[in-house]
């Protein structure tokens, strides 16, 4: 099982000032999820090397068990510290993708050309896409069989009153419910801060950081079935 886990490079949030990147516990869990599955993992980002940590992902208020394994990993530290570059990944490396969120993929992901060509190489040749919390909305121009990715399909993402109630509603270049919605995408949430994952075939969308385990158990789960052999099969 080969998972390739693509990291924003973008580190600035908006004109605030303030710094951003990836939420520390959706790298960090969904990383633990993998490799304790044993599957072989590849990182990259737009930019290579180490990918901006949100600092408030890192408050004490927003530990995890994931992220005290994690500092105390410094193999772990240490492939997180040298990823690839997103515009060497080729989709028939990898049995699926996946995107952890933070705010920062909404400004270097979202548009980004070869993450686009990526998700569709990846969904047009059969393997599953997964993203959580802000990563949803890299699905924003990704298209399938001429429609977007999303349109019809039961998904999730950071919620509207969620990035309300961290302050950020006009600070972010669009709200990730509601650029789902735009899409066509059916869009669903659980309460605020809560875990909630959907499976819709090969589509897997978490809605936030509690919601990044449970994204990434859904794709291992995913793998395992579509490498089960067919009941039946000669």
């Amino acid at each position: 099982m080969r998972i390739l886990m693509v990291f924003t490079s973008h580190d600035t949030l908006g004109d605030t000032g303030r710094k951003t990147g990836f939420w520390l516990e959706e790298g960090a869990a969904p990383y633990y999820v993998f490799r304790d599955a044993g599957v072989d993992l590849t990182l990259v980002s737009p930019k290579g090397g180490q990918p901006p940590v949100d600092p408030k992902s890192d408050l004490p208020e927003n530990q995890t068990p994931a992220m005290t394994r994690f500092k105390q990993d410094a193999d772990a530290q240490k492939v997180f510290a040298n990823t690839g570059k997103l515009e060497d990944a080729r989709a028939e490396d990898y049995d699926a993708i996946f995107y952890p969120g933070g705010h920062g993929p909404m400004w270097d992901l979202a548009d980004n050309p070869d993450s686009i060509a990526l998700i569709e190489a990846f969904y047009n040749a059969g393997k599953p896409v997964a993203a959580v919390c802000h990563a949803p909305g890299v699905l924003r121009q990704v298209m399938f069989e001429g429609q977007p990715l999303v349109k019809g399909k039961r998904v999730t993402g950071f919620a509207n009153s969620e990035e309300e109630a961290v302050g950020l509603t006009e600070v972010v270049p669009f709200l990730v419910e509601d650029e789902l919605v735009r899409l066509g995408g059916l869009y669903e949430k659980a309460a605020d801060w809560e875990s909630f994952a959907i499976t819709d075939g090969r589509l897997i969308t978490g809605q936030n950081p509690a919601s990044s385990t449970a994204g990434a158990e859904a794709l291992v789960k995913l793998l395992t079935a579509m490498a089960a052999p067919v009941a039946g099969a000669a």
